[in-house]
């Protein structure tokens, strides 16, 4: 079997090792800039292709946050959350063909920014960012929204956090919930690519290649998220989420103006 093409490309070698180490610093802990992958590796190929590249390497991905943060996380969270992601999982599977990419990046973009620019008002105006628990009705739609914005684009973090956020929990659990919570989505998510034939021996053979550098990528940011203060911590997340709702709506009116 021939070489993939893309492994003779060197555009798509940096954009390459770019996406995958901000996913995995974000898999490590510094949940927000992995968003910024998926549209980065898009720029060297397809969408579709560069999301089946992706998909082997976040469930290894996964699997190192799993394990270095195993003893913490929250389990009504993941109840919550992961009972809507199965739906959500399943709705992008039946409708891959028919929904609207372009208005579905535009309103996670939306609510991305106004969430995380309310939260930053807050901690601006000198005050610690309250704990609040929202309902968990709430938080089933937002598990909804996660596991199918995740399987359409590897874009699952936003609906994530604006349920999660809010509740201000430890560091450690938040990282650990999101660590258990993604790698549950991403596995869900495997069956369906094998069934949309995404999985070809091309993709497979790119994503063997890039995979030393997921592994690296996703311990130091294990690392480095730990030697974070929690408050500087959740600063860090606020504006970070900030930047990937602005990267949304700038992927969104692209595509609208295409």
């Amino acid at each position: 079997m021939p070489d993939p093409p893309v492994l003779h490309d060197p555009w798509f070698w940096l954009l390459g090792l770019l996406a995958v180490t901000l996913i995995g610093l974000a898999k490590g802990g510094f949940s927000g800039i992995g968003m910024l992958g998926m549209p980065l590796m898009a720029l060297a190929v397809s969408p579709v292709q560069a999301a089946a590249i992706l998909l082997p390497l976040l469930v290894v991905q996964d699997a190192v946050g799993i394990w270095a943060f195993r003893r913490s996380w929250d389990r009504h969270v993941m109840r919550v959350m992961l009972s809507g992601a199965v739906f959500g999982v399943l709705l992008g599977y039946l409708f891959a063909a028919s929904l609207r990419e372009d208005w579905m990046l535009l309103a996670l973009g939306a609510i991305t920014v106004i969430f995380a620019s309310h939260q930053l008002w807050i901690a601006r105006g000198g005050r610690t960012v309250p704990s609040r628990k929202l309902p968990d009705a709430v938080g089933l739609v937002c598990g909804v929204g996660a596991g199918l914005t995740s399987q359409i684009a590897h874009a699952g973090a936003p609906p994530f956090q604006i349920w999660v956020y809010p509740q201000r929990l430890p560091r450690d659990v938040l990282v650990g919930t999101s660590a258990i919570f993604f790698g549950a989505v991403n596995c869900l998510k495997v069956p369906a690519y094998i069934g949309l034939g995404q999985f070809t021996a091309a993709n497979l053979t790119v994503s063997a290649a890039l995979m030393p550098v997921a592994i690296l990528s996703t311990f130091a940011g294990v690392r480095l998220v730990r030697r974070v203060s929690p408050d500087r911590f959740y600063a860090l997340i606020y504006w970070l989420t900030l930047m990937v709702g602005l990267k949304l709506l700038w992927d969104a009116v692209g595509l609208l103006i295409l």
